[in-house]
């Protein structure tokens, strides 16, 4: 047989096109991992916020003030309930993202089985108390912004329920490969507050001013759309992710792989402008 045939018939010869497939998806992969660690370092800086600014207050004994001094509902006297679900709010948001943490890390995933079992039960719980209290505090304590801003946190909420129930079901029939995209939809679905924040305040970076809604009254149509974008966005990404990571070519990958470093840059704006605003004077 001559050589050039060989070379063509040749399982285990690598083609140029392999090799670019190889490399682009390299890049994919460096380039999400790269706005993981920014997004987890992002949460983990407002999970400092939450624990250092209200429990200040709850030692100090001026917790009820520390919550209505950033709520306008924080703290309402004679509501026990509304009360009982603000607390717990903040708390398991706290361990949301500790266990967010765990479940992204791969040593954890691969050698400490357990422990990611156990830590991904937490989270699903964790989000399941955020969503209901999110929908109490929004729907009957009444929450900040307008009907919009409402809908979206409401239709938000459904959607963490529904991803997470599909995560739970899938971990139990042992579909792993379906187990890890829709606990990777539950992650980014619980985290619509977060992007919520860090979104707003990249749009005010943006501006300089507050555009498309009223600062005063926090109710305008931008805030509305980010309300719903909040958690719409990031899941189509995901989605746009898995697809190419799983079929794309190699220019697709490399095309996806500069979106997400340019969406890593928005990120890190955005949460460098709500640490500076919204975190940071209150630590």
């Amino acid at each position: 047989m001559p050589a050039s045939t060989a070379i063509r018939t040749d399982p285990d010869i690598r083609t140029d096109p392999d090799i670019r497939a190889m490399r682009a998806a390299r890049v994919l992969r460096a380039s999400v991992t790269l706005w993981t660690v920014v997004a987890l370092t992002g949460q983990l800086i407002f999970a400092v916020y939450i624990a250092g600014f209200y429990g200040r207050g709850a030692l100090s004994g001026t917790l009820a003030t520390t919550l209505n001094t950033v709520m306008p509902h924080g703290y309402v006297p004679g509501d026990l309930t509304g009360n009982a679900i603000q607390l717990a709010h903040l708390l398991f948001a706290v361990v949301m993202i500790g266990c967010g943490f765990l479940q992204l890390a791969p040593v954890v995933r691969r050698r400490m089985p357990r422990l990611h079992r156990v830590s991904g039960r937490l989270y699903l719980l964790s989000a399941l108390i955020l969503s209901v209290g999110g929908l109490h505090l929004v729907w009957v304590r009444g929450g900040v912004g307008g009907l919009g801003n409402h809908l979206g946190v409401s239709a938000n909420a459904l959607v963490i329920l529904a991803c997470g129930s599909m995560a739970l079901r899938t971990a139990r029939a042992r579909d792993f490969a379906a187990h890890r995209r829709w606990a990777l939809r539950t992650f980014l679905a619980a985290n619509g507050v977060w992007f919520f924040r860090i979104g707003l305040l990249l749009w005010l970076l943006a501006w300089q001013r507050p555009v498309g809604f009223d600062a005063d009254r926090f109710r305008g149509p931008f805030l509305d759309v980010l309300s719903f974008t909040q958690f719409v966005v990031p899941l189509a990404l995901l989605q746009l992710y898995l697809r190419v990571q799983e079929a794309g070519s190699a220019a697709a990958r490399q095309a996806l792989a500069v979106a997400v470093f340019v969406l890593t840059l928005a990120t890190a704006a955005g949460i460098f402008g709500a640490t500076m605003a919204l975190w940071k004077p209150h630590l």
